[in-house]
């Protein structure tokens, strides 16, 4: 949520559950600090001022987890730093006393690869890899759509030998994604190996690729057809993406939705109200709440594009920005809830670039369901719970392919639930169509 300012615009608000991302933002500094910045100029005690004015005006807890936050500074800026990593240290310790795993220092490296995350792209030639589980050697899952690889031709199977002549033996597909992405208009040469072709090197030069963050099918079940969504983050383009796939499968005549947050950490929380808006055309969305005690509720505006049946899937890795969504679904009973109690992060964090191209994610608000229930520490409890035992768990991660398959417990409990909605109500469902298509 881009929430105004008096004064400045505010930075990108995100919510993750494991981890805080965002987009580089503007950062904001209080009046009268232009002398001490001057003084602090090229010194490694610069980023640390610039941290501690961004939580000494935005963090939730204005008693700071009872610290004396001016002490703090004077503490900070009094010692003398070697180095960055040094004072990078320095900033962390002092973070640690507010007791908030969600606000925290990030260097430049980290800060960058969590921007490009949620900023669903990133500059390569768009393959998913894979290290093949029977053949050990470092394979292409898929091309992404638009990306320089698919136009190259590069297709699912294909092993990639080496990249820029570096053999992949033994390579893992974080150290291949590193040697693949760089600046865009750049160039990198892959070594191919295709079953039944000579082995061929292609040239790929690097553009920026927007991720896929959701993944759609249209899925026959008996006489029933049910649009199969998966969103695994809510990046900057997660509304657009979610915005097609729930346009193409209404195209199609579905009788209902199942709507996968599974394993969702979170993201952009204006991600997840356009997403919301997509699903109700009336109620509440969430309610926010910062330090000063200002509530701030945001609501759907009629711009829903089905009334179809929804069950929505989670699990206790889904969190922040699931939540919001799977909140405003069930308190507003626009849909089913089906699967494990869900991860319970209600804080809502500002994410800041620094001078050095480091970041600072901060708590700002608390954010309560619409029916003002606090989900902290607690989550979402599913209408239909059902929890996967170890050895269900490991089947469906060991082989994804058969989730969302009736081979996948909580996908055929939602199915159930779709079809008894379907049952009750099948001369109405047919009128959701036809509203859904004309939209």
């Amino acid at each position: 949520m881009n929430r105004p300012s008096k004064r400045l615009p505010l930075p990108q608000v995100a919510l993750f559950g494991g981890a805080v991302v965002a987009t580089a933002a503007v950062t904001l500094f209080v009046p009268g600090m232009s002398r001490v910045r001057a003084a602090l100029q090229d010194s490694p005690k610069t980023v640390i001022d610039e941290a501690w004015q961004i939580v000494n005006r935005e963090y939730v807890d204005g008693t700071f987890n009872q610290t004396d936050w001016q002490d703090v500074r004077k503490s900070l800026l009094s010692k003398n730093y070697t180095s960055r990593e040094q004072a990078y240290a320095a900033l962390r310790s002092a973070l640690e006393k507010l007791n908030d795993p969600y606000t925290r220092f990030m260097d430049p490296k980290q800060y960058e690869a969590l921007s490009n995350q949620t900023s669903g792209e990133l500059s390569g030639v768009g393959i998913r890899l894979e290290v093949n589980t029977q053949t050990k050697i470092l394979t292409v899952v898929e091309p992404i759509e638009n990306s320089p690889a698919l136009k190259a031709g590069i297709q699912s199977g294909d092993q990639i030998l080496a990249i820029d002549g570096k053999v992949t033996k033994g390579m893992t597909v974080e150290d291949a994604s590193n040697l693949i992405r760089g600046d865009v208009g750049t160039k990198v040469k892959l070594e191919i190996a295709r079953q039944g072709k000579d082995n061929t090197t292609i040239a790929l030069t690097r553009a920026r690729i927007e991720l896929p963050t959701v993944r759609y099918t249209l899925k026959q079940d008996d006489s029933k057809r049910i649009g199969y969504i998966r969103l695994n983050e809510f990046s900057a383009h997660a509304a657009e993406q979610m915005r097609h796939a729930i346009q193409e499968l209404s195209s199609q005549k579905v009788d209902g939705f199942v709507l996968d947050l599974r394993g969702n950490p979170g993201g952009l929380l204006q991600a997840s109200v356009d997403i919301s808006r997509m699903w109700m055309d009336k109620g509440s969305i969430v309610r926010t709440v910062d330090r000063k005690g200002n509530n701030e509720e945001i609501t759907n505006n009629h711009t829903a594009l089905t009334k179809l049946p929804l069950v929505v899937l989670v699990d206790g890795n889904s969190a922040s920005s699931s939540e919001i969504l799977t909140g405003a679904l069930k308190d507003n009973a626009r849909a089913t809830v089906v699967g494990s109690q869900t991860f319970g992060k209600a804080l809502v964090q500002s994410v800041h670039s620094l001078s050095d191209g480091s970041g600072l994610a901060v708590t700002i608000a608390h954010y309560y369901t619409p029916k003002g229930t606090d989900i902290s520490h607690k989550g979402i409890t599913p209408d239909i719970k059902i929890d996967l035992s170890d050895e269900q768990r490991q089947t469906l991660a060991s082989n994804p392919k058969l989730i969302g398959t009736k081979a996948d417990p909580q996908y055929a409990t939602a199915l159930a639930t779709l079809e008894k909605v379907a049952l009750s109500a099948p001369a109405s469902v047919s009128a959701m169509q036809q509203t859904a298509s004309q939209k």
